[in-house]
């Protein structure tokens, strides 16, 4: 609170002070006076205004050199006075801001003085000051011709302090008291809203310094991006601000054509602009420049506050300066595009806005309407796209994919005036297919294979929160950034969505036919198209367009989904096993066009059936990734239509089964999220689901195609993946295809045998899981060998109560008898069994009314089927293909162990032990390149079969030995790392087997600690591993016993 609220108070206290600082100048006595000004009360300092500024005027225009903390510290005081009090005098006005202005006045040079930063920061904030303390009419009268000169000095030393300082703070302060100067202040009160009139002598004044504010904003604008975004938007704001003044048609339109005659000196008069048609001309062409060269930096500046207020220069020149920037229109139209699809919901959000506003208020530049525009530079656009899509960087595609998104949906269905030119499609299409080109060269797309049977992962009931979108990450040639894909898409969509569909889908089924370079970009194209079409996540910017039919859009899609199925567009080469090359080569024989990429191609291996070259990784991984974009445009399509899809499913449901089953990861995980697309859009419940209620015609279809095997190869695949992922009610179905199956297996066994191993044993296996054997003692692999016996065999629970008690002669010898029947059945021998079991029972009672014949009871369907698969596989075990004979003894070592376990042991298990002892001595001198080769890959799937095959057959100590002696060697860290996570599995195996004996053999190549005997009586056990030298194997072993324990 004031101590002195009177002026004849303050004067008495304030009087003393004013005298001394007249007659010597120091900090001291400033400092002194500043104090006493803090305790005198607004009313009375305003009274007193003038002589407590005398003193300090007095100090800054004392001739002579002058401390710079003198200056600095009147500055300050006359600034406190100036915040308290109001400038009633437009003479002492202009005279305090010459003053103040003088403080940065360097004679030698037309740049501020080199002066210290505090001081530059007190004169700044001093000037401003100065302008909020003008009272009322005063600050008008301030801007009058005479003022030019001073004016222009104060503009030119602030834009030079906002260019040239290096503090930030200083900087700013530059920047927002030029906006005070020029009017430009966001005060609530300052300054009072302008007639006509004034607007306009204030305009002709600003005119002048529009050349120096416009150029040196400029640099501002697009200096550095660390000089921080504050900045930059500062700088936009009087940008715009002062142009869209200046230049604003209605201010332009009332002046004269003949300039009026200041009433200054000559001098004075030569710097006045006349804003007549000539001057507006060129400035506006000038202005052009510089607002490309801002709109080409800020357009990508990283800060979202920037790229805002850039939209706001937009929105204020294009509404205020249509005619006088007719020339900067396109730039500023195109920045405004550009920005509808910014990362920043802010800047979206206020893009569309300003657009909607641009269009309800139909703005006309020059003589053009706002369409017609836009659609010029589409035009334009779609003639420099490929050119740009090719030599741009990633920044550069986003930004000009982000404008045509831009003029798309702007101009809505008016798109198709560009798109009916053939010449513009045709540009159009060629860069979208020149930038979706994918990058096939990864070995790992071809090597990453579907190694089990499991039940395919994915469900609608776990993926109902998964966006449909989702995609598969690829690569591509010409961009790395996501961004730019994301565009790429809603481009398309957007184009289904206003475009001629039926125009579109030719056009670029046509490229899909052209070349195969570019079937899979024009297939990205197509799906994307129909996404848009059926109006997807597809923003409408106009309400009266009416999206297509579900009527038509059904029959593009059938048109579609026809060349996706078709042979030679579905049935690829995409390894180079031989049977799968066998099969692809049997259907495309008249050309190898389908199944590579156009690049050449080696000489690798000579076919029995035909000598065609063998198709090189980047042809594979091109089939692979073709396959995968179809797939994923079959699960857009269900989403398109809908429920409609149910009408498609006998032509789409068939072939997404078979690539399900694909021993290619990517592909199997395309076709799986394609079915819980089709389980989502068409209602069902889950896969399972799916499979149950499409299974009649998916089974008649399979017993079709197996009568035709060399034209539909990959028949098995569908029956196993619906095996994998139905219920027993598929059984009464599928039991005539089963015997389909056995007897086309009879047939081919010798060139097709591996496929149709897996499909017995997806059979075995559900035949295991939907008929569990609840008596079973934890060995379910030999349920339906026990099933098939339970009708032959009535007492089995007789004679596990009797072995309960005391043991007889005669219960071991019922148990011999009993065993000796189960073996027979075991052995298929089952005539033999029926006739001895006929001798020894009762002849049933039957009852007289009773007339059917006396006859066994059949056998249930499992049981038939189970003893008909194992009866074909059993001799496949000597197969001279080592992939069936694995295939084989996982499918019968996994279901009927007891069934195979002495054939194993004799005859395959020495001849595996062997291979992989002779070959490990290869693998562990081998390079990186050694698992590339097909004996890596065999020795890998051995060590893979070799653990779960000991734990399910439950083998004995010998074999068991046999086996960890054959992989010890593999735990060596000389052995490619992936062959050591296979043996390493196979321990893991054993050590449920025979915990023991694992643990003892591992503590033989390396033990950890020493062993010390439980009691002294003991002698100390000495292993021979136990001398504590690390040797290769001592990190696997440890992990090993790690695990063990």
């Amino acid at each position: 609170m004031a101590v002195f609220d009177t002026p004849e108070e303050a004067f008495g206290v304030l009087r003393p002070i004013c005298v001394q600082l007249t007659k010597t100048q120091t900090v001291e006595t400033v400092e002194q006076l500043q104090a006493q000004l803090q305790a005198v009360s607004d009313s009375a300092l305003q009274q007193l205004q003038q002589y407590i500024l005398f003193p300090l005027r007095f100090a800054l225009k004392t001739p002579g050199p002058k401390r710079e903390r003198l200056i600095q510290s009147v500055v300050e005081c006359l600034t406190f006075v100036l915040s308290s009090t109001c400038v009633k005098e437009q003479e002492l006005l202009q005279e305090l801001f010459s003053e103040l202005s003088a403080c940065l006045y360097s004679p030698n040079s037309q740049k501020p003085a080199t002066v210290s930063e505090e001081l530059k920061l007190a004169v700044i904030q001093g000037l401003s000051t100065l302008m909020h303390s003008a009272y009322g009419d005063i600050i008008v009268t301030f801007y009058e011709p005479s003022m030019l000169p001073r004016l222009g000095f104060a503009v030119s030393l602030l834009l030079g302090l906002a260019e040239q300082e290096k503090s930030k703070q200083i900087k700013i302060a530059a920047l927002k008291c030029l906006q005070v100067l020029l009017l430009q202040c966001e005060c609530d009160d300052h300054p009072r809203s302008l007639d006509d009139l004034e607007q306009k002598q204030l305009g002709d004044l600003f005119a002048a310094f529009i050349p120096g504010i416009s150029t040196a904003l400029t640099r501002v604008i697009t200096g550095d991006f660390k000089q921080g975004h504050t900045i930059v938007v500062c700088s936009l704001k009087i940008f715009h601000r002062t142009v869209g003044f200046i230049m604003a048609d209605e201010q332009l339109r009332s002046i004269s054509t003949v300039q009026e005659k200041p009433a200054v000196e000559h001098q004075v008069a030569k710097l006045m602009v006349h804003r007549e048609a000539d001057w507006v001309k060129n400035t506006g062409d000038k202005l052009t420049i510089l607002l490309k060269k801002i709109i080409e930096g800020v357009s990508a500046h990283p800060h979202w506050k920037v790229r805002l207020e850039l939209v706001e220069l937009v929105e204020a020149l294009l509404l205020k300066c249509t005619q006088s920037l007719v020339e900067s229109a396109g730039p500023l139209l195109q920045a405004l595009v550009g920005l509808l699809n910014d990362e920043s919901p802010d800047v979206q959000v206020r893009s569309h806005k300003v657009l909607r506003h641009f269009a309800d208020q139909k703005v006309v530049v020059g003589n053009r309407a706002f369409a017609d525009i836009l659609a010029e530079h589409l035009h334009s656009l779609a003639t420099s796209l490929p050119r740009l899509m090719n030599t741009q960087d990633d920044q550069g595609k986003f930004s000009t994919l982000s404008l045509l998104l831009g003029y798309l949906k702007l101009l809505g269905p008016k798109v198709n005036f560009v798109l009916n030119s053939v010449a513009h499609l045709q540009r159009l299409s060629k860069a979208l297919i020149q930038v979706l080109e994918l990058d096939v060269a990864d070995i790992k797309i071809v090597e990453e294979r579907r190694w089990n049977s499991d039940h395919l992962s994915t469900s609608p009931k776990t993926s109902t929160s998964r966006p449909w979108t989702q995609f598969q990450r690829r690569y591509f040639r010409f961009f790395t950034d996501e961004r730019v894909f994301l565009l790429l898409r809603q481009v398309c969509q957007l184009l289904g969505f206003y475009g001629n569909l039926y125009l579109l889908v030719d056009h670029f089924l046509e490229l899909y036919h052209e070349s195969v370079v570019y079937r899979k970009q024009a297939a990205m194209v197509l799906n994307e198209l129909v996404v848009g079409a059926a109006g997807l996540e597809v923003e409408n910017l106009h309400e009266k367009h009416i999206k297509t039919s579900p009527k038509e859009l059904s029959k593009v899609v059938t048109s579609i989904l026809e060349e996706y199925t078709s042979q030679e567009n579905w049935h690829l080469v995409t390894c180079i096993e031989a049977e799968e090359m066998g099969e692809e080569l049997t259907m495309q024989q008249s050309s190898l066009q389908t199944i590579t990429s156009g690049s050449s191609t080696c000489q690798v291996t000579s076919f029995p059936a035909f000598s065609k070259p063998s198709p090189t990784i980047c042809s594979m991984n091109s089939n692979i990734w073709q396959i995968c974009i179809q797939l994923e445009g079959i699960g857009h399509f269900a989403h398109a239509l809908g429920a409609d899809f149910r009408l498609l499913l006998m032509s789409a449901l068939y072939p997404v089964l078979e690539k399900a089953g694909d021993h290619t990861l990517l592909i199997s995980q395309a076709a799986t999220s394609a079915m819980v697309d089709i389980c989502l859009a068409c209602g069902y419940d889950s896969l399972q689901h799916l499979i149950n209620q499409n299974s009649d015609y998916l089974v008649n279809g399979i017993s079709l195609n197996l009568r035709h095997l060399a034209l539909h190869p990959h028949t098995p695949k569908v029956l196993e993946v619906m095996l994998q992922n139905s219920d027993a009610s598929l059984l009464p179905l599928v039991a005539d295809v089963v015997q389909d199956v056995l007897a086309t297996l009879d047939q081919f066994y010798d060139k097709r045998a591996a496929s149709f191993v897996g499909v017995l044993h997806a059979l075995l296996a559900a035949l295991a899981q939907w008929f569990p054997d609840t008596g079973d003692l934890g060995q379910p692999q030999a349920q339906s060998v026990r099933e098939k016996g339970s009708h032959l065999s009535p007492k089995p629970a007789a004679l596990e109560k009797g072995l309960e008690k005391s043991t007889t002669a005669e219960d071991i010898e019922q148990f011999l008898l009993n065993y000796l029947k189960e073996k027979d059945v075991a052995d298929g021998n089952v005539s033999v069994f029926d006739n001895e079991e006929e001798e020894q029972s009762d002849p049933p009672t039957v009852d007289k009314n009773d007339t059917v014949p006396d006859v066994e009871p059949p056998q249930p369907v499992q049981i038939q089927i189970a003893a008909d698969v194992m009866e074909r596989c059993i001799h496949l075990l000597s197969d001279k293909n080592l992939k069936i004979r694995l295939k084989v003894l996982s499918t019968l070592g996994g279901k009927c162990g007891d069934f195979l376990r002495s054939r194993f042991c004799k005859d395959v298990l020495p001849k595996l032990a062997g291979s992989l002892v002779t070959q490990a001595t290869v693998s562990a001198r081998a390079g990186p390149v050694y698992s590339h080769t097909l004996a890596f890959k065999l020795q890998l799937a051995v060590l893979q079969g070799l653990g779960p095959l000991c734990e399910k057959l439950d083998l004995g100590e010998g074999d068991l030995n046999k086996v960890a002696d054959a992989c010890l060697i593999y735990l060596s860290a000389k052995q490619p790392v992936k062959l050591q996570e296979a043996a390493r599995r196979v321990f893991f195996h054993l050590m449920k087997v025979d915990p023991d004996s694992t643990w003892f053999l591992l503590n033989e190549l390396y033990c950890p600690e020493q062993l010390t005997p439980p009691h002294p009586s003991l002698h100390p056990v000495q292993l021979w591993g136990a001398g504590g030298q690390q040797n290769p194997y001592t990190a696997n072993v440890l992990l090993l016993l790690q695990e063990l324990q």
